[in-house]
C-alpha cells in the first residue's frame, strides 16, 4: 500500500484504488455500429493485458454515437473475446425491462463466462421522452426500482424459489453474480447504502452531487451478507497522451459531446476540433461546469488531478471513460493511464 496517513484518515493514491473501464462503443463520424463493436473488443482485450479490473458497457437509446443499445448482447461478445476480466453492464436500466428477462440474460452469462459477469443497475431512461415511452409504455420515472430490484434478486435467490414456483429464471436462480447500483443522485446512493450492496456514482457527468451522494451512501450503509462495508465505484472522464498539448486537441471531442448534450441534440461521436466559435459563453461554461471533475493531460498532469478526485471522494475503484475520436489514441490514452497505476 501506497497510502499516507493524513489527519484521521488515510490518504489514498492511484496506486491503492481498482481501475476499470466504462465504455458507450462510441460510433465516431465515418464509421459504423459495428465498427464501434470491434473497436470495444479491441480495448477490453487491451484493458486486460493492461491489468485493468473490469470492463462495463452502458445501456442508452436513441443516440447514433452509441452502439452498446443492447447491453447483454455486447458483454457476451466481449466476454467471448477475452479470457479474465470482469464483465458487465455500467448499467442495464432496470425499469426499462421485465426483471425475469434480466435474470435471464445475466444468468446466462454467467452460465457461459462463470465468475466475470457483473449486473450494475440504474434507473434512468438512458434517453429522450419518447424513447422512454417506447420503452417502458408509460412515462414512469424509476420510482419502484426498489420493488424491480427486489424482484430481480429474488429470480437470483434459490432459497426464495423452489421446483413449484410459479415463475423461476432458467438460467439465473441460485447464481452468484454481483449486482451493484448506479446513480447520479442519492436515490441509489442511500438504497444502496440500506441494502448494503456496492455503489458506483456518474461524476463523469454529474459532478456537483458527487460528494453528496457518496456521503449518503456511506452514511446509510448497513452490513449485508453481500458486503461488511461500503464499497464506491466513482466515474471519470479521462483524456491521456504523450504531451497535455495533444490531450487537451484530443479533449475537444468529449467537449463537442457534451455540447449537444446541452443542446438537446445527437449523432456521430465528431473529430477533434478548434472549439472557438462553436458555442456561446453559456454554453462553454454549462459545459465546463459539467466536465469540471474530468482529467486530462500528460501522465504526470494527470496524476495530480486523479489523486485530487480520489482524495476528495476516497473511492474504492475509479470507472474511467475515454471519449476519444481515433482509436488508437484512444488505446493509448488507456495505456498510459494504466501505466500510471502501475498496472503495466
Amino acid at each position: 500500500m501506497t497510502t499516507e496517513t493524513n489527519g484521521s484518515f488515510n490518504r489514498k493514491t492511484i496506486h491503492d484504488v481498482k481501475l476499470s473501464i466504462l465504455d458507450l462503443a462510441p460510433v465516431t463520424e465515418g464509421a459504423t455500429p459495428a465498427d464501434a463493436l470491434r473497436n470495444s473488443l479491441d480495448l477490453a482485450q487491451h484493458a486486460e493485458r493492461w491489468g485493468y479490473h473490469r470492463y462495463w458497457v452502458a445501456e442508452h437509446h436513441n443516440m447514433p454515437g452509441i452502439a452498446s443499445s443492447a447491453t447483454s448482447v455486447v458483454i457476451g461478445y466481449l466476454a467471448g473475446g477475452t479470457k479474465s476480466i470482469r464483465l458487465g453492464s455500467g448499467g442495464i436500466m432496470l425499469p426499462n425491462h421485465a426483471p425475469l428477462v434480466i435474470a435471464e440474460q445475466f444468468g446466462t452469462l454467467e452460465s457461459l463466462y462463470p465468475g466475470r459477469i457483473d449486473l450494475g443497475l440504474g434507473r434512468a431512461p438512458g434517453s429522450d421522452r419518447r424513447t422512454t415511452l417506447a420503452l417502458r409504455r408509460e412515462l414512469n420515472s424509476g420510482e419502484d426500482f426498489p420493488e424491480l430490484l427486489a424482484e430481480l434478486r429474488a429470480y437470483f435467490d434459490a432459497s426464495a424459489t423452489s421446483y413449484h414456483a410459479p415463475v423461476r429464471a432458467v438460467p439465473g436462480e441460485g447464481l452468484n453474480i454481483p449486482i451493484y447500483l448506479l446513480g447520479s443522485s442519492d436515490f441509489s446512493a442511500r438504497l444502496a447504502g440500506r441494502l448494503g450492496l456496492p455503489f458506483a456514482f456518474a461524476s463523469h457527468f454529474s459532478p456537483d452531487y458527487t460528494r453528496v451522494a457518496i456521503e449518503a451512501y456511506r452514511s446509510s450503509f448497513q452490513p449485508s451478507d453481500v458486503l461488511s462495508k461500503p464499497y464506491v465505484i466513482a466515474g471519470v472522464n479521462a483524456v491521456l497522451a504523450d504531451t497535455d498539448e495533444e490531450a487537451e486537441w484530443l479533449s475537444t471531442t468529449l467537449l463537442q459531446q457534451f455540447l449537444n448534450i446541452i443542446r438537446g441534440t445527437t449523432g456521430l461521436v465528431k473529430p477533434p476540433a478548434d472549439m472557438e466559435g462553436k458555442w456561446t459563453d453559456r454554453e462553454q461554461a454549462a459545459v465546463a461546469q459539467t466536465l469540471k471533475a474530468a482529467v486530462k493531460g500528460a501522465p504526470d498532469t494527470a496524476r495530480g488531478q486523479l489523486e485530487q478526485f480520489i482524495a476528495q471522494t476516497q473511492a474504492d475503484e475509479l470507472i474511467v471513460t475515454s471519449m476519444i475520436y481515433d482509436h488508437q489514441a484512444r488505446l493509448r490514452s488507456y495505456e498510459l493511464l494504466a501505466g500510471l497505476a502501475g498496472k503495466i
